[in-house]
């Protein structure tokens, strides 16, 4: 193959694609650039895999930590697992590329983008997905391409293309949208409570933007494209798939019109096992047996048709309803006793149980990407058992599907989660799915705001999500809100949107059909806009705001500030002050650099006791304020007392009594708890004690005199000790400096 290097500007920079020079045993092969995030993306499609009925497509993501300069960790230091980020980048390539590939074409195909130099400014995903349409373009394989991925965010009220990641984090509005010459066919995104028209505003731009990067592709496969091997579907022989839509037409129908699912499915088996008896007989066993998974997927092809056809001629939906009508939604909160928060959501035929978990800044995901290390405070995972759908299968960990869907639940929520500051909390929301029958991800967006309001969460606002479905023939358009599954099987477009009263904070979308129109975009985001407040409005019914207090098994986070250098006041020397604090009461304590101190438990009188420790440890003393402290030393001018934690001053023997003292060890000794009052705090941190000031004046003359010096005293500045005081105090302190011990 040629080499090949091609560039267009992008954002003001250039992206540049390349072919030739790698991985040429590839059937495609790209190397793409931007900045200097470097990824390289193959397309191999190999033989058919015998007696497949569906397409075996893998597309795969790596990143590689090298590519950003760091080691893995770990004890095998290679990468191991993807993480959740790259099993998400694997679902963005492959749900647009999947179905621009032919029908029936069943060949072992995979797309792999490895990620080779990572600059921490610019996103790989995007040129991961507009690397694979590449690749799969110029090779052999039979593709009705090309795409290009767009990352799309709006940055101060302006919208951008390829954003950095510093302007990803300011953006109020930030998605993926894959596009082709003439539409837009995926989408996916988050926006801070963002309209419907600033949605579809973005979109297009997005789309606009793309058109470059389409030509440099098609440009490129001009070049050194390979011709595409011929592929042609098998049919079932003419004759033979005449006969089908008399024998099952009929019975798709009426099964499909039966509300219930199991029902309904059991309605479309005997309508196939029927089709199957009678081509048995008319064809023959044998000629049967040739053509049978040819037939039996003309079955799926005559309910497709069948349905749309009645949906679009009928106006009316097979469970009976119109196109806006919402299933009916029930919901619960405070179902399970011991956990924070809980909620179960219904619609329908797909039901969720919802839990919160509030935890401290200890239960935080560390994140460990190419990009540098994070802190999470915010997780949602949805689960998807098989019995939620009436089927067995293995149970091995959250599969890419689940992952998915719980990013886009979270990506739902995420913005209406209260900030740090203000919640202190780590917080879990796990979504167990237990019937499904169409967008159970809504219910894990649904249920969750419901269990978030039930553990107390103080969210910004509630936030719903509804599925929505599209039918169109060219001519006749039907826009459905709140898809069943069937109708998510059958349709041109399945999209997911959730928010607020006021806007979008998430939005998901697959599109099978080219050229949707703006006017029709607008009308389903509408609608989804209406069936959104209809669901908001019933979740309302059951819990309209956040409850005021926390469950009483969730733990309480006191928050308070101390200066940052006190910080190795609370931690002690090797944590040794912070273990005995949690031992002595049981609490969790964590510390920021910035002098943030999170105190956490169950028990609000170990919380009190704990944050006493912590204020007594990081107070600091006040002039006038009366302390009671031991005596630590005594010298010949005076003794030094401890009045806080690491923390002390100087009792001159003048402050002592209101008569002369000749010896300190006549007044007090080593370890005595004495009461004294702060005279003077200098600017070196020196603390000046008096111990006269707190006991009452002797009677008569004396009396008079002792007030007298007093008064004197005060005028003067506290009445200082001698110049030769001064230096023995100075001298017997040594390194001690004047306001505390260095507790480390």
């Amino acid at each position: 193959m040629s080499f090949v290097r091609e560039s267009v500007l992008i954002n003001g920079k250039p992206l540049t694609l390349e072919t030739g020079r790698l991985a040429k045993q590839a059937h495609g092969s790209v190397l793409i650039t931007y900045g200097e995030s470097v990824v390289l993306i193959t397309a191999v499609s190999g033989e058919e895999r015998p007696g497949l009925d569906f397409f075996p497509l893998t597309c795969e993501y790596v990143e590689k930590t090298f590519a950003a300069g760091k080691i893995p960790g770990g004890f095998f230091k290679r990468e191991a697992r993807q993480r959740d980020e790259e099993i998400l980048t694997c679902r963005l390539m492959d749900r647009p590329c999947r179905p621009l590939f032919p029908e029936g074409y069943k060949n072992d195909t995979q797309i792999i983008a490895t990620v080779l130099s990572a600059d921490k400014i610019h996103a790989t995903d995007v040129l991961a997905l507009t690397g694979a349409s590449a690749a799969i373009h110029i090779s052999d394989i039979p593709w009705d391409g090309p795409l290009a991925g767009m990352r799309v965010a709006r940055v101060n009220g302006e919208l951008m293309v390829f954003p950095t990641y510093e302007q990803q984090a300011q953006a109020d509005l930030d998605m993926v949208v894959a596009c082709s010459k003439d539409a837009i066919v995926m989408v996916e995104g988050g926006a801070a409570e963002a309209s419907e028209k600033d949605v579809i505003d973005a979109l297009f731009f997005a789309h606009e933007a793309a058109q470059p990067i389409l030509q440099l592709i098609d440009k490129m496969r001009a070049a050194v494209g390979k011709p595409k091997r011929p592929f042609e579907p098998k049919k079932l022989p003419a004759e033979i798939a005449a006969q089908i839509p008399a024998l099952v037409d009929k019975a798709i129908i009426e099964s499909s019109l039966i509300k219930d699912k199991k029902k309904r499915y059991d309605g479309y088996k005997s309508a196939k096992n029927a089709m199957v008896e009678a081509l048995t007989a008319s064809l023959g066993a044998e000629k049967f047996l040739e053509h049978e998974k040819l037939i039996k997927a003309e079955f799926e092809e005559r309910k497709y048709v069948v349905v749309r056809e009645y949906v679009l001629k009928e106006n009316k939906r097979i469970d009976g309803r119109d196109m806006k009508t919402i299933r009916a939604i029930a919901t619960e909160v405070g179902l399970l006793p011991r956990v924070h928060g809980s909620a179960m959501f219904q619609r329908g035929e797909t039901q969720a149980i919802v839990t919160t978990t509030l935890g401290t800044s200890s239960d935080e995901q560390k994140i460990d990407a190419l990009t540098g290390e994070r802190w999470k405070r915010f997780m949602l995972h949805y689960n998807f058992p098989p019995f939620s759908t009436g089927e067995t299968k293995p149970m091995r960990g959250p599969g890419r599907r689940e992952i998915g869907h719980g990013a886009l639940a979270e990506r739902a929520i995420l913005r209406m989660i209260p900030e740090q500051e203000k919640f202190p909390y780590t917080i879990r929301i796990v979504s167990e799915t237990l019937e499904s029958n169409g967008s159970s991800s809504m219910a894990a967006v649904c249920g969750g705001t419901l269990s978030l309001m039930d553990a107390g969460v103080p969210i910004k606002a509630p936030v719903a999500g509804i599925a929505m479905g599209l039918i169109s023939d060219g001519t006749r358009t039907a826009i459905l809100s709140d898809i069943l599954g069937d109708e998510d099987h059958l349709g041109d477009m399945d999209f997911k949107v959730c928010g607020t009263s006021k806007g979008i904070t998430a939005i998901q979308m697959d599109i099978k059909i080219s050229g949707l129109s703006r006017a029709i975009m607008t009308q389903a985001l509408d609608q989804a806009r209406e069936g959104r407040l209809h669901i908001l409005g019933k979740m309302a019914e059951t819990l309209s705001e956040s409850r005021a207090e926390l469950s009483k098994y969730a733990p309480r986070i006191t928050t308070i500030k101390v200066k940052p250098d006190q910080i190795r006041l609370i931690i002690g020397p090797g944590g040794k002050t912070i273990k005995g604090i949690v031992d002595q009461t049981g609490v969790a304590i964590d510390v920021e650099d910035d002098g943030t101190v999170n105190v956490a438990s169950a028990d609000s009188e170990a919380v009190k006791k704990a944050l006493d420790i912590i204020r007594g440890i990081t107070a600091e003393p006040e002039v006038g304020a009366t302390y009671k402290g031991a005596v630590q030393r005594i010298t010949d001018f005076g003794a030094f007392i401890e009045i806080l934690p690491g923390t002390d001053g100087l009792l001159h023997v003048s402050e002592m009594a209101h008569t002369r003292v000749e010896r300190v060890t006549d007044v007090m000794k080593e370890g005595d708890e004495v009461e004294v009052k702060v005279i003077e705090v200098g600017r070196d941190g020196k603390i000046r004690l008096s111990r006269r000031e707190l006991l009452p004046l002797p009677e008569g003359e004396e009396g008079e005199r002792a007030k007298a010096r007093m008064l004197a005293a005060r005028e003067g500045g506290g009445g200082p000790p001698s110049r030769g005081d001064r230096g023995d105090r100075g001298r017997d302190r040594g390194d001690r400096g004047g306001r505390g011990r260095d507790r480390r």
